[in-house]
């Protein structure tokens, strides 16, 4: 990005104060196009980790208990938008997730993935899947197989907050 600056004088003066006018209103657009992210605005859901670079988040996805999202916190879409040792730590953090679902919920399968078609800012999906959810053993975003089955894990957020700190 190339910024001139030009410096008013009388005869300059109308057109500098047009040239801010643009620039503000670019500006002000910029910003509300970069903030129409629900990831950004909204995670919808409990926060279990958050840290200067990501934040991990229990979805509230009803039938799927225990549906974790790990979220980079600058807008980024792809991994490869990020450098290697940031990549890392991200990918850290989502088989620590893992780790932690599988230790809290002892699910039959843990489904990862990022794909940010609908929402392209850089997140890992951590899903537990069992074996009577409604869609297993197609992903959850094909159709229902069966109802949904009533699973139950009492204090989950603060079970899952607890192993995320284990080493």
């Amino acid at each position: 990005m190339i910024t001139l600056l030009v410096y008013p004088t009388a005869a300059n003066f109308s057109k500098v104060s047009e040239k801010q006018a643009v620039s503000d209103s670019i500006i002000k657009k910029t910003t509300k196009i970069m903030t129409k992210c629900e990831l950004c605005d909204s995670p919808a859901g409990e926060l279990l980790h958050e840290n200067d670079t990501l934040r991990v988040i229990l979805v509230d996805e009803p039938g799927y208990p225990g549906f974790c999202r790990v979220i980079w916190r600058d807008h980024v879409k792809e991994m490869t938008d990020l450098s290697r040792e940031d990549a890392a730590l991200l990918f850290d953090w989502v088989l620590r997730t893992e780790r932690a679902v599988r230790k809290v919920m002892s699910p039959d399968k843990i489904n990862l993935a990022t794909l940010g078609n609908m929402v392209p800012h850089l997140h890992w999906h951590v899903i537990p899947r069992f074996g009577d959810d409604p869609h297993f053993p197609a992903p959850i975003w094909a159709e229902a197989r069966r109802s949904p089955t009533e699973k139950t894990f009492p204090d989950l957020a603060r079970r899952l907050r607890d192993a995320l700190m284990e080493p």
